[in-house]
């Protein structure tokens, strides 16, 4: 097992800020990911790890040892591609192989190392097939396996599950899970699938536009996100949100439309006070909001999601869309009256120019 420890890192395309002062540690054992939208910096952020992209500013350390200067050969880091990357020509055993003949293992060596990590993979039976005669997730599998025969002191994962249908990614997701888990390593993955993020992670470091927004727990994010970004972008479906003022006297908060009115605790009213925002946006999740015979507000339904163990209701209040989870047995039709209830204690309020969160 190693960790890593990724300090003040920057990476310039030309003119394009690619990565900005990025500050990352990976403890001993630890399944890290990195979450963010397309063109975040993720993979840049991987690529520099490996030593396949020279920093403009930065130092890279693995297990207390500075790695900056190394060659890729010399870190001795698996990188595990989103295109698996397997030679067409050779079989899922000489694949696995490769990387061992380039060190100098004798054959009979070889031969059990292979045959080791293929038990453990589950992929002993396909050992002697090409790619070409293997589905996306046996050749995900090649792929991983590839890089668990040398033992590296870490392994980096760029989206390998992107390619694969849905039922293959769910299963891959618990199968990578358990191998991290078996093999006590060091993973470093990166992905733009928030589910995959909160299903796999130890924890999770969400990056956006190559800044890093917040690093913690798949659960503290999700329920303490740093800012407004966050709090949009981890959740699906994602989060409600809408622009609203505080009204000191009423001590409340009002949408910007002034159909919406929120009774705030006097917690809440003392931080929003002290933050002195001139702009805000509330944010609640679906979960914490539920349909009421009489609630703090009324809406229209206008669409109805029955997703089997679950339904969401679209409840339009004044300019608001407000999205509801609900049982799965909830009915109603467009153009129904229902009464809303805001969870006040687990929603949030943004600052709108910062994207800070204030509660």
């Amino acid at each position: 097992m190693s960790s890593l420890e990724v300090l003040n890192l920057s990476k310039r395309f030309g003119r394009k800020q690619a990565l900005n002062g990025l500050n990352i540690t990976v403890k001993d054992g630890e399944f890290m990911v990195l979450l963010g939208p397309t063109a975040a910096g993720k993979t840049t952020t991987l690529r520099c790890v490996a030593g396949l992209e020279k920093l403009n500013g930065g130092s890279i350390t693995l297990d207390a040892e500075v790695i900056t200067a190394l060659s890729p050969a010399e870190r001795d880091i698996a990188l595990v591609f989103q295109t698996y990357a397997l030679y067409p020509r050779k079989t899922a055993f000489e694949n696995m192989a490769f990387p061992l003949q380039a060190r100098g293992w004798d054959a009979d060596r070889i031969k059990r190392r292979v045959g080791e990590v293929a038990a453990l993979l589950r992929i002993t039976e396909l050992l002697q097939r090409r790619p070409a005669q293997m589905s996306g997730g046996q050749q995900q599998r090649v792929a991983l396996g590839r890089a668990m025969v040398r033992q590296p002191r870490l392994f980096l994962m760029d989206e390998p599950l992107t390619n694969l249908d849905f039922k293959l990614r769910v299963e891959m997701r618990a199968e990578l899970k358990r191998l991290q888990s078996e093999l006590a390593a060091t993973f470093f993955y990166v992905t733009n699938d928030q589910v995959e993020a909160m299903s796999m992670a130890d924890r999770i470091a969400v990056l956006n536009n190559g800044e890093l927004q917040q690093v913690d727990t798949p659960e503290q994010i999700y329920d303490h996100p740093a800012n407004l970004f966050v709090a949009q972008f981890v959740g699906s479906p994602r989060m409600n949100t809408f622009e609203c003022r505080l009204d000191l006297d009423q001590r409340a908060l009002i949408s910007a439309d002034g159909v919406l009115k929120l009774d705030l605790s006097a917690t809440q009213l003392t931080a929003l006070s002290a933050a002195d925002a001139k702009t805000l946006v509330f944010g609640c999740r679906p979960e914490d909001l539920s349909i009421a015979e009489k609630g703090m507000a009324v809406g229209t339904v206008y669409v109805l999601e029955p997703l089997g163990d679950r339904t969401f209701v679209d409840v339009q209040v004044g300019g608001q869309s407000l999205r509801v989870r609900a049982e799965a047995s909830y009915r109603a039709a467009e153009g129904d009256k229902v009464g809303l209830d805001f969870d006040l204690a687990r929603c949030h309020v943004f600052d709108a120019q910062t994207g800070k969160t204030l509660f």
